[in-house]
This record gives structure tokens, sequence and C-alpha cells, in this order.
């Protein structure tokens, strides 16, 4: 069944109302179960229009997850800095992913995009392991730049990112992410004071 594109995404050029089209079906419904006949009805273009942007859909899923890196990359950071940044370091962390979690920040959350991308495609597409690579590698980087200099910075906030990504599969699969923010929240505790 087609859909038309609804008027936020009306005005986009056909690649961009492609990319964001696919970016919510895939978040949404999984990268297997999303195929690329419901994403060109849902965009509203053709077919050769499709394959001109995006010649399979491995290409579209690799621009998906650089798009979606892009876009929560950014609000990450925003909302770091909108809970306190680097003055309450990262005791702001358990804050921020509460917002995402309430799905008020980057759609109804439904997990890591990252995450579940690897879970589905795995070996099968490197490119996705390695777009996670990259995305997970900055996310340890903003929660560095939390914390203040120390010979145990780097580490300590790799450690905080693995927290951080236990916290988002707990929350996902438990449908109450309390428990997961206190335990990040105790985590970040725990670390910053002895780094």
């Amino acid at each position: 069944m087609s859909k038309k594109p609804d008027a936020s995404i009306s005005d986009l050029s056909a690649k961009e109302r492609i990319l964001h089209t696919a970016h919510d079906l895939f978040y949404a419904e999984g990268l297997r179960a999303t195929g690329i006949d419901r994403v060109i009805a849902e965009a509203g273009v053709t077919k050769v229009t499709f394959y001109r942007h995006f010649p399979s859909k491995n290409d579209l899923i690799v621009a998906y997850l650089n798009f979606r890196h892009e876009r929560w990359m950014q609000w990450f950071t925003e909302a770091l800095e909108r809970h306190g940044g680097a003055t309450k370091g990262v005791q702001v962390l358990p804050s921020v992913l509460k917002e995402w979690f309430r799905g008020k920040a980057m759609g109804d959350f439904r997990g890591c995009a990252f995450l579940n991308s690897v879970s589905e495609m795995g070996p099968a597409m490197p490119a996705v392991v390695e777009v996670t690579r990259q995305h997970k590698q900055q996310m340890a980087e903003a929660i560095e730049a939390l914390l203040p200099p120390s010979a145990q910075r780097k580490r300590t906030a790799e450690a905080l990112a693995c927290a951080v990504d236990g916290a988002i599969v707990q929350a996902q699969y438990s449908g109450d992410p309390a428990p997961a923010l206190r335990a990040l929240g105790f985590i970040a505790d725990q670390l910053t004071q002895k780094a």
C-alpha cells in the first residue's frame, strides 16, 4: 500500500525522502523486515529513482546507519550539555538516556540502532560492523569529554560506554528502564571515584 510522504518530508529531495523513510522503517521494524518496495512506496519515489541513489539495499542500510549516527551523536552531545555537561560530569548519563528511553528524543525507543543492526546482519555485512565500531568510538569520545584529565580517562570512558550499551540493552528488553538507569548511575559513581 503506497503512502504519500507527510508534509514534513515532502519538501526534501528524493534521496533525502528515501533516507528519512528508511531511517524510520529500519529503526522501527528492523533491516530484514523492511523491504525495498515498502521504502519506495512510503518515500513516494519510483524504483528507477530509488536505484539511482541506492544501487542496493546494502547501500541503503549503510547510508541509514551513517545518517542515524549523525542524528544520534548530535542529539547525544546536545543532551549531555543540556543535562550539565562537563560541569556535572558522567553523572549526567542516566538523565540523558532517560530522555531517550521515554521516546521523546530520536523517535520511539527501540534500542540501539547499531547493536540491532549488528545482531541482524553481523558478519554477513562487514560494513555494518565497521559503522557500528565508529559510532561506538565517537560515543566513548563524547563520554571522555565529560571526565577530568587523568591517566585513566580514556579507559574510564570506554568502561562507561560499555555500561551505557548495557543500560540500552536492558531498557530495551525489560520494559522498565529504571533499574538500568540506577545501575548506570552507580557504575558512573564508582568509576569516577577511582579515576
